[in-house]
């Protein structure tokens, strides 16, 4: 199953990261052209020499015409957003290109929670109570206006970044005034989001939470994987950890999270590609708790495997995005899990003990210590990028979680304050990991 030399694909990532290389280097194997939609700053002349195209992800019709303008005469054959970053910009340029994408209204709607809440809420499916505040509104007065527990997160920013639980008033002031420090933070204001001037306040809702992976093909949903994630979810912060599949969920459990499934993406209006969603399940019912029309992060999609050859997640929406065969090939029947290894206080990371000892465990299939030495890493909720990745596989999900337990408990990570600096642009200090 090669591809045509001629094919090419637009990958469109807010950043060149470890999971843009992966989805690069599976194309070039398949013999597709790569070309790169990035917000890197156009005044760099080409820092990764990839030939990057830098596109303002932030105004998504600016960077629909940029694209068109680079393009000229040789369009892509496909293309994938990968992040949150830039599906508004994909659903734009699917359409004026004529490639299978997502509406621009439902992507627009996928990069709010705000609008996302109020698309579920209409569509009659389970929502908390919520409701959005302007950042400088005063956090005792509307810690007056809100039922307790709630949760307080950012309309935008992903991977739970920003994201913690609040217990009464008192939490509740802390917790808003901590989210406002990280949206006026240089490292969030560069990414110019309108709704980064907003919070979203809703009821905190209890029960299991799992997430679910899936692939959409001309408004039909397939889901590949249903990722049960065995850490309690409970807070005060929100950073995820060890995702398993197969689910352990009763049947009954799975067919009303596939019903919700089918539903919000219904209710979002998505139509084509990569979804990947979060529910929670208690005695209620299914709650969604979101949804976005792109791949699972980080190196995540390497859990995923599929037919006789085993190819990974990348390569099956690579193919599924150019309309290659290969996108409909069965997932392989063996549990298989990751854990994305947590950051336990912010600082610097100066030395990682223990790889040997866990990639000896058995069942771990591959470790990636993805954090660079002497490098600043931040806990949540300020903080969104792993120290890594632990890949297991086993006959049994129980084996697996079991697997990825043991190889974190032999590594050790050394991580020592770092001394506050000013930004150089804003002269502002970093936001305060608390």
């Amino acid at each position: 199953m090669s591809a045509r030399p001629s094919r090419r694909l637009l990958l469109l990532a807010s950043k060149l990261g470890y999971q843009t290389r992966r989805f690069a280097e599976t194309a070039r194997g398949l013999g597709v052209e790569v070309i790169f939609g990035t917000d890197r700053c156009h005044r760099l002349d080409d820092p990764w020499c990839d030939a990057a195209l830098p596109v303002p992800f932030e105004r998504p019709a600016e960077a629909v015409a940029r694209l068109l303008e680079a393009f000229n005469v040789q369009r892509p054959d496909g293309l994938l957003a990968l992040g949150d970053r830039p599906v508004l910009t994909a659903a734009l340029l699917a359409e004026r290109l004529g490639l299978p994408g997502n509406p621009p209204a439902a992507a627009e709607i996928c990069r709010s929670k705000l609008r996302q809440r109020e698309a579920l809420r209409a569509a009659g499916l389970r929502v908390p109570e919520f409701a959005s505040f302007p950042l400088e509104q005063d956090a005792t007065v509307i810690s007056r206006l809100v039922r307790y527990p709630c949760v307080v997160k950012p309309l935008v920013l992903a991977a739970s970044q920003g994201v913690m639980r609040a217990n009464d008033p008192e939490e509740f002031v802390t917790a808003a005034r901590r989210l406002q420090r990280l949206l006026e933070s240089p490292e969030i204001a560069v990414l110019r989001e309108p709704e980064s001037r907003y919070l979203l306040v809703e009821d905190y809702i209890p029960g299991r939470e799992v997430a679910v992976e899936g692939l959409l093909s001309a408004g039909r949903l397939r889901v590949l994987a249903i990722f049960d994630k065995p850490d309690p979810m409970e807070g005060p912060y929100f950073e995820e950890t060890i995702y398993v599949t197969p689910t352990r969920l009763p049947e009954h459990a799975q067919q009303a999270l596939l019903d919700c499934c089918e539903r919000t993406v219904r209710a979002l209006g998505l139509f084509h590609g990569p979804l990947h969603a979060e529910f929670r399940i208690n005695d209620s019912g299914v709650w969604p708790i979101e949804a976005a029309p792109r791949p699972i992060g980080g190196l995540c999609a390497r859990t995923l495997r599929f037919g006789p050859e085993r190819i990974y997640l990348e390569e099956l929406l690579v193919r599924h995005a150019l309309g290659l065969p290969g996108s409909e090939l069965p997932r392989e029947s063996d549990a298989a899990g990751v854990m994305m290894i947590p950051v336990p206080r912010s600082g610097l990371l100066e030395n990682v003990d223990g790889e040997q000892a866990a990639r000896a465990v058995a069942g771990v299939e591959d470790l990636q210590i993805t954090a660079r030495l002497h490098d600043y890493i931040a806990a949540w909720p300020e903080g969104s990028s792993y120290l890594g990745f632990i890949f297991a596989r086993g006959a049994r999900p129980e084996l697996v979680e079991a697997a990825l337990r043991e190889a974190h408990a032999r590594l050790q990570f050394r991580i020592v304050p770092r001394l506050p600096v000013e930004h150089p642009a804003s002269g502002r200090l970093p936001a305060r990991a608390e």
